[in-house]
């Protein structure tokens, strides 16, 4: 990632890097988009004091949780729309001062509904920065160097979940829940005023937004109500799914089928308005529609990995939150590794399908190699095992980033960015849902069985509860390995979707 200002850069009239060199405003870029997928999962181990601290139940401060997730899933599909509308600069800016003081108000909560508002603040302010560093990404840099452009990006996009629970947790055992967000601002005005600085925001740019209002150009309002009616419940369906005892539920169901008509109904809405607010005709262009696909697999298996990983081994194995943390802090230390690799050979390579098909196959075996362990793995075993399953991912997020591009206009970058942050924070969601709902549902089924199993014992220091607790162990470790099993196998059904991109020529352009 050569930052020498004597490299002659080509003329790019979208570059938001302006004459200035394009590294430069990538490291900024990625500085507010770290922190806010930082805190996508930073308060994850902090509930329980979160809980206790606002005198509210366990189950009450999950909605600090939810409520984030689900105003970031609100603001995605429309990111594209309100960056080419309002300018990706300001727009870009307006999204870190918001998040900034909702981290700010987070940290000074008295209260859990405050504290909700706060988050909501959060979420729907810092839900376009990685779509939009995206979009920075892809009009800032040739086509032949943006393998390593999308290296440094998708370094804040798998690093920064997977450091949320250490950071987290450090922070609230060492000081207090209320750093777990006051860290937020100084970082955030600090990158507050390095964008204002050093981002660009181009002359074409401008002159298309001045030209979309002199066109009198109509707003989609349906479009607007239907992304957060449909988005809104489809994220709520998942994240309180397990929660809330799934279909038995009366929430759920209206959740549910809320979603299935509203999203329903935005597909038929979008795909026929003329301007609209998440436009959803870019699934005609065949490499953008595919890399929606892998997306969504990639946020499937990166958060659905970050969130059981830590709770298997603080549930069976007794860790504690910190150390989890550091487990998965060494995998993300081989993350940047692998992404600074990867950066710099995916553009010479001729066939891209084999090396994401490779990455698919690479991901199905450490993920298979992960449900083949046993109750008396140490934590060495497991280190090694997040890695080997982590470093597969910059194999498959470059790639098929940089060919998402290939073929689509250049004026469409921001919604493309857009659509493709939505497919895998979707893919997150339902991996997360997934995965809990199989834990629970696996871990009663094997504790049956095993349990009929169980004949009197005849030692006598053995209890009837030590009977139970050893079973139910048994069955747990036994309904986590199912998943990571089924993990595998998905990880192989994806495969054949590398084979239906089509490259032009080499990864790149060259």
């Amino acid at each position: 990632m050569s930052t020498s200002s004597n490299v002659k850069r080509p003329h790019l009239p979208r570059s938001a890097a302006g004459d200035r060199n394009p590294w430069l405003m990538a490291v900024v870029a990625s500085i507010a988009t770290f922190m806010e997928l930082l805190d996508s999962t930073i308060a994850n181990v902090s509930l329980y004091h979160i809980s206790a601290s606002l005198s509210v139940s366990y189950n009450e401060s999950i909605w600090v949780l939810t409520c984030y997730i689900v105003a970031n899933a609100l603001i995605l599909p429309m990111s594209g729309w309100l960056a080419s509308t309002i300018g990706r600069k300001r727009y870009y800016m307006l999204s870190i001062a918001g998040f900034t003081l909702g981290s700010l108000l987070c940290s000074i909560a008295t209260n859990i509904e405050f504290l909700i508002f706060a988050r909501i603040l959060q979420g729907i302010s810092g839900g376009g920065l990685a779509p939009l560093e995206q979009s920075m990404l892809t009009d800032s840099f040739p086509a032949e160097k943006r393998p390593q452009a999308f290296a440094l990006y998708g370094i804040t996009v798998l690093v920064a979940p997977a450091l949320g629970p250490f950071i987290g947790g450090w922070l609230t055992e060492a000081l207090s829940w209320h750093w777990v967000f006051l860290i937020n601002v100084p970082i955030g005005i600090i990158s507050l005023i390095l964008s204002y600085y050093l981002i660009t925001e181009p002359p074409l740019l401008i002159e298309e937004r001045k030209q979309r209002k002199k066109n009198k150009t109509n707003i989609d309002y349906i479009g607007f109500v239907l992304v957060i009616i449909g988005f809104g419940t489809l994220q709520l369906f998942l994240d309180r799914y397990e929660i809330n005892d799934g279909f038995s539920s009366t929430f759920i169901w209206i959740m549910a089928i809320t979603a299935a008509v509203s999203l329903s109904f935005l597909v038929i809405w979008e795909w026929f308005h003329p301007h609209p607010i998440m436009d959803i005709r870019l699934l005609c262009y065949r490499n953008f529609a595919v890399s929606c696909f892998i997306m969504f697999l990639i946020g499937f298996m990166v958060y659905s990995t970050t969130q059981i990983i830590p709770q298997m081994t603080q549930e069976l194995f007794n860790y504690t939150a910190t150390i989890a943390g550091v487990m998965l802090g060494i995998g993300g230390i081989f993350v940047m590794i692998s992404m600074i690799i990867m950066g710099g050979i995916t553009g010479k390579i001729r066939y891209p399908q084999w090396l994401i098909a490779f990455g698919l196959l690479g991901t199905a075996w450490s993920t298979w190699y992960m449900s083949q362990m046993t109750l008396d793995v140490d934590f060495t075993t497991f280190v090694w095992a997040r890695i080997f399953q982590v470093i597969w991912f910059p194999i498959l997020l470059i790639p098929v980033s940089t060919l998402s591009y290939e073929g689509l206009p250049e004026n469409k970058s921001n919604e493309a960015a857009a659509f493709a942050a939505l497919m895998r924070n979707i893919g997150g969601s339902v991996g997360i849902a997934m995965v809990a709902n199989i834990l629970h549902s696996r871990t009663n089924m094997h504790y049956s069985r095993l349990s009929e199993r169980v004949t009197e014992s005849t030692d006598l220091t053995v209890t009837l509860e030590n009977v139970k607790t050893m079973v139910f162990a048994q069955a747990r470790m036994i309904g986590y390995l199912d998943i990571f099993y089924l993990l595998a196998f998905i990880c192989l059904l994806f495969i054949p979707l590398a084979f239906l991109f089509k490259p032009q020529g080499r990864m790149g352009g060259t």
